[in-house]
């Protein structure tokens, strides 16, 4: 997911496709769910060792990710580094972790 994120952040901006008056809906929707299913994958990952706190370490993993990516692509023609865009990483990841928790929680009887 890592490389999938780091090749759509390489593209340029002028070879970006554009989507009229959805762009900003759809790129930013994008945003979300990539970084949601990276949030996802660490946790995945996490799951086959540590047990306590590895929710908010995946979601440490992947906001950490979100700044270095946003990092990068202040050296990609066209494009610029920005903290909403790590924002909306962020949240993309919180909420799928916030539904993945409250899916894996076992049910109580009535």
């Amino acid at each position: 997911m890592m490389l999938i994120i780091f090749s759509a952040s390489s593209i340029p901006s002028s070879d970006l496709p554009q989507f009229g008056i959805l762009d900003f809906l759809i790129k930013k929707t994008s945003h979300a769910l990539g970084y949601a299913v990276l949030g996802l994958c660490y946790l995945s990952a996490l799951s086959a060792g540590q047990r306590e706190g590895r929710y908010g370490l995946a979601l440490l993993l992947a906001m950490t990710y979100a700044v270095i990516d946003e990092i990068h692509q202040g050296f990609v023609p066209g494009r610029h580094p920005s903290p909403i865009d790590v924002g909306i990483d962020s949240s993309g990841v919180g909420l799928a972790l916030i539904i993945r928790s409250l899916l894996r929680r076992p049910k109580r009887g009535c």
